[in-house]
């Protein structure tokens, strides 16, 4: 195997020092003539040298890596957020490294302990089990993916959940349907959501009976929606509509009412949110709500940079991105009454 170029060799083939090398590469120009400065790029170019970051974290004590802590890799909706974080700290020459706590509160916290080890600069993360404070701790800013209830002090990017779960009950209770269900997902940090908040305010504000055969929690898995659509069509008296916690979970209710031999709209409407791509190519395509999920991420890393560059100056943040009813296959007026297939 090749021998990986020292400074020494880049400073041997330029006929300088290391310690001019160690200027140039560190971006110190002003005290390093141009006619050095090239000879010294000329021979980076030519031995392809690189520059030790760990050795410059320690000088600097900056490495120029930040920690993205999301709770399942699996979900489509986790990679759009992720590739916002990455595009916006690149242009800052931060390096991602994206990590998947798989709603699994010891695996989490072992992340933590990774970010403090290994003296990362930053870190954005969606929380699965840790607290306020764990992260008071973490001596590096942070900032949370979601609504950031209940981390006081701490910047935070979401959508406007609340909003976009009367926008999609709204158009449910507009097609005509009032028996209407929710599949309501649970976090591990959570014993009620948004979600569920949402709904029931929407039944009181329309003057519906809360009735608690109608509301599933389950997680946000596709076998969880399998399950709690199954549920909900063995009920004596069905729902003519289902809204979904999220996407994975209304197409896993699909799946179910398609092998009960219900026909979507027909019979049952579903609607989901997130907008993931399978969402478009289901069968029916779902009606769904989108959040904006890149931009999610992208307003996440701009927190982060500035907290980097401005530290405590800066007021707190938290940011709630407004989401769209997409309306597509899987959602209609109700028949004039709901049957078993």
């Amino acid at each position: 195997m090749p021998k990986r170029p020292t400074i020494v060799d880049v400073a041997k083939l330029a006929g300088v020092s290391k310690a001019t090398v160690a200027r140039v590469v560190s971006g110190q120009h002003d005290i390093v003539s141009q006619e050095t400065q090239k000879r010294v790029v000329d021979a980076v170019d030519k031995l392809g040298y690189e520059r030790n970051s760990i050795a410059g974290s320690l000088r600097t004590d900056k490495t120029f890596m930040i920690a993205l802590s999301i709770p399942d890799i699996t979900n489509p909706f986790w990679p759009e957020v992720t590739r916002g974080v990455q595009d916006t700290l690149e242009t800052s020459e931060y390096a991602v490294v994206t990590v998947n706590s798989d709603w699994d509160a010891a695996r989490e916290l072992k992340y933590l302990r990774m970010v403090r080890r290994n003296r990362f600069d930053g870190l954005i993360i969606n929380p699965t089990d840790a607290n306020s404070t764990h992260f008071r701790g973490m001596g590096v800013p942070i900032v949370l993916l979601g609504s950031g209830n209940g981390y006081a002090g701490y910047d935070s990017v979401g959508s406007d959940t609340e909003s976009a779960v009367q926008i999609a009950l709204d158009y449910l209770y507009g097609l005509g349907h009032r028996r209407i269900a929710l599949i309501a997902g649970l976090s591990a940090r959570r014993k009620n959501t948004s979600r569920y908040h949402s709904y029931v305010d929407f039944l009181a504000r329309n003057h519906l009976k809360l009735d608690p055969d109608l509301v599933v929690h389950s997680d946000f898995s596709l076998q969880a929606g399998q399950d709690a659509m199954r549920q909900l069509l063995n009920l004596r008296q069905p729902p003519t509509a289902v809204f979904a916690a999220n996407d994975i979970i209304a197409i896993g209710a699909m799946q179910t009412a398609a092998a009960m031999n219900w026909r979507i709209p027909e019979q049952i409407s579903i609607i989901g949110m997130d907008d993931i791509y399978m969402a478009s190519t289901s069968l029916p395509p779902l009606t769904t709500i989108a959040k904006p999920k890149y931009e999610i991420g992208v307003e996440a890393a701009r927190l982060l940079l500035a907290r980097l560059e401005q530290g405590d100056d800066l007021p707190i943040h938290a940011v709630r991105l407004p989401c769209e009813l997409v309306v597509r296959g899987s959602t209609a007026s109700p028949a004039e009454s709901t049957s078993r297939p």
